[in-house]
């Protein structure tokens, strides 16, 4: 029999949107939107925020971070004059700008607050006309905004609240030399927030530089990749793989689905493949055009193309409701690189599946992640007219490119890290 005091405990209310901070008419953008219960990071992020603390949040893509910075400012702008640049949100990719501005668009709809995305790959006078004409909060990607800065066409010494979104990835991109840039432009007296999926040392740096006193907010990474998510592999030679992808996408089920590959000429034959074999699919990465990565978005998200192939850099901004599966077509070196992509699906707390198909020379990797993940993937039967891939060798070190590697001789030196244009 359970103890009678422990039966009548009373159970632990259930967050929600009315228990934060927010306007009545932020909440209401919320409910439109379909959200009722907050995320952990917009729940841990959200009142400091809006009480104007400096911020440090870690937390992988997928958790709703966008919102837990949005409404915050959102929040503290309800009361400003308008016609002022008072917020700018610095992201790494066009992807997350558009996707970040539209956010704040939905969140914003009954408030007279605006908002404008600048970034590069498409002309500049639009975007001057927007700055000129009174947003009141800037989403930019650091590279196309110096180029405003320089010209004179951006004002930002009313700016209030800065937030650098994607630290990590701005890293990876070359991108902090432009931020500090851009850092050492803006109004000293200002709440700063930063977001980043990791913390190496130079975000570390640049946080004790720029700064206050910030607030730490955590949320663990493996059971963020976790949550919702049903992970499944399949064990299959590198040159089949394209095979077993089509007879796994005969699966009904399979409805949006997002492919990961390594590189941007493997996304373009991956995705030719599929069209040939009668499956539907666009592709984006880093050498289309803005118009093609928004046509390819466009029509993902309108169900015309099924399948999305995407290096990791590109789908960093894919923000699309409804992803039933996330493929890793190559799997990634890294643990975290295998976290951001399966978020891509069971966003905001819904459920989703993960299939990675797993070549003989990537079962080191994989069995690395699942380390890290802390439980073992299931494997799936082959499909029919498939062969399984033999298991990796028990001997040998890992090199970065996958292929084992004997102890004979000095390892190859690796090159620089590739410098992405900061556009």
């Amino acid at each position: 029999m359970s103890d009678p005091q422990e039966a009548a405990a009373p159970r632990a209310k259930t967050p929600t949107f009315e228990d934060l901070p927010l306007d009545a008419s932020l909440r209401r953008g919320v409910r439109e939107m379909g959200y009722r219960e907050p995320t952990p990071i917009q729940q841990d992020t959200i009142p400091s925020a809006v009480e104007g603390r400096d911020l440090i949040g870690t937390a992988q893509t997928g958790t709703g971070k966008t919102a837990a910075f949005l409404l915050p400012i959102l929040e503290r702008l309800l009361s400003r004059p308008r016609g002022r640049i008072y917020a700018l949100v610095l992201t790494p990719t066009r992807e997350l700008a558009l996707q970040a501005e539209g956010f704040l668009r939905q969140l914003g709809r009954h408030t007279r607050l605006r908002g404008a995305a600048v970034y590069g790959g498409v002309g500049m006078a639009d975007q001057e006309r927007a700055l000129r004409g009174g947003a009141e909060v800037i989403v930019a990607t650091p590279g196309r905004l110096l180029d405003h800065l320089d010209r004179g066409y951006v004002d930002l010494s009313r700016l209030e609240i800065l937030v650098l979104d994607e630290g990590d990835r701005m890293l990876d991109m070359g991108f902090l030399p432009d931020v500090r840039r851009i850092l050492n432009r803006l109004p000293t007296r200002r709440q700063t927030m930063l977001f980043s999926a990791t913390m190496p040392p130079e975000i570390v740096r640049l946080s004790q530089e720029f700064l206050h006193d910030p607030r730490i907010i955590r949320v663990d990474p493996t059971t963020v990749a976790a949550a919702g998510v049903a992970h499944h592999a399949l064990l299959v030679p590198s040159e089949f793989k394209t095979s077993a992808l089509v007879q796994r996408l005969r699966d009904p089920s399979m409805t949006s689905v997002l492919v990961f590959v390594r590189t941007k000429h493997r996304a373009d034959r991956v995705a030719e493949q599929l069209s040939r074999a009668g499956v539907p699919a666009a592709v984006i990465h880093g050498n289309r055009s803005q118009s093609q990565r928004v046509r390819a978005l466009e029509g993902f998200r309108g169900g015309r193309h099924r399948v999305l192939v995407a290096t990791d850099i590109a789908a960093r901004g894919v923000d699309v409701e409804g992803v039933s599966h996330v493929v890793n077509y190559d799997v990634p070196h890294e643990a975290e690189t295998y976290i951001h992509r399966v978020g891509r699906t069971a966003r905001a707390q819904r459920r989703g599946e993960a299939l990675s198909l797993v070549s003989r020379d990537e079962q080191m990797d994989f069995a690395r992640i699942e380390r890290h993940l802390g439980f073992t993937i299931p494997r799936d039967p082959t499909p029919p007219g498939i062969p399984q891939s033999m298991p990796a060798p028990p001997t040998g070190r890992r090199t970065h490119y996958g292929a084992p590697r004997s102890n004979a001789g000095p390892p190859r030196p690796r090159s620089a890290p590739r410098r992405y244009s900061r556009y």
